[in-house]
């Protein structure tokens, strides 16, 4: 049983691990968005929550959150395990979760913390840019289109979102920092957590990781 939870700032490559783990592995990443999205579509009474939080515009709560993860680990492809991504974000959160692996006969081996430079993080997301025709995405240093400011696979224009200027990445960085010291030092104590030096080469970081699992 080898449940996983990935921790780390915004750009750190949390999604881009997973699906490499989850291939290898052949256990699911579990992503908050996607099961609140999933839980939404398939009308359970517990998207049906989420969903009046969400058309409201609002955060949707812990308890209704904890709810729609209890639900999703309890399905047949999570027996081998699971990866976690973004997921829990506080403390409550993972005291919750540990209430519900526990009720569900679940452990969590594995807390890997994805570390990154600040810097690097910064070049990483100022870096990205959207097609605003096919939403590809492309990175002006380390995936650039062949046109400069066109898509390669539709031609439209690319542009920088919002959420990838460096003022808003500030502030999220900031957010995250605040928010995840406090978790990091809740996993310190239950001695699952492993640090993972996240710059460099995807596959590099990929090695670091299936050392550490297996």
């Amino acid at each position: 049983m080898m449940g996983i939870i990935l921790l780390g700032p915004p750009g750190a490559g949390k999604g881009t691990q997973a699906k490499k783990l989850t291939q290898a592995f052949a256990i699911p990443q579990i992503s908050t968005g996607d099961m609140l999205r999933a839980a939404v579509k398939a009308g359970t009474t517990l998207g049906k929550q989420a969903k009046a939080f969400m058309d409201a515009g609002g955060l949707v709560p812990d308890e209704v959150v904890i709810g729609i993860v209890k639900e999703r680990l309890a399905e047949p492809d999570c027996g081998k395990g699971f990866i976690l991504d973004g997921f829990p974000r506080t403390i409550p959160q993972a005291e919750a979760l540990d209430r519900v692996t526990k009720e569900l006969g679940k452990e969590i081996r594995f807390v890997l913390s994805l570390e990154v430079d600040q810097n690097d993080l910064m070049e990483r997301l100022c870096g990205r840019r959207t097609c605003t025709g096919c939403g590809a995405m492309y990175h002006v240093k380390f995936n650039p289109p062949k046109a400069e400011g066109k898509c390669d696979k539709c031609g439209t224009a690319l542009i920088q979102r919002d959420d990838d200027k460096e003022e808003t990445i500030t502030n999220r960085l900031a957010n995250y920092n605040k928010a995840t010291a406090p978790l990091l030092d809740y996993y310190r104590n239950t001695g699952k957590i492993r640090s993972v030096m996240a710059s460099g080469e995807i596959d590099a970081i990929y090695a670091a990781i299936v050392k550490i699992l297996r």
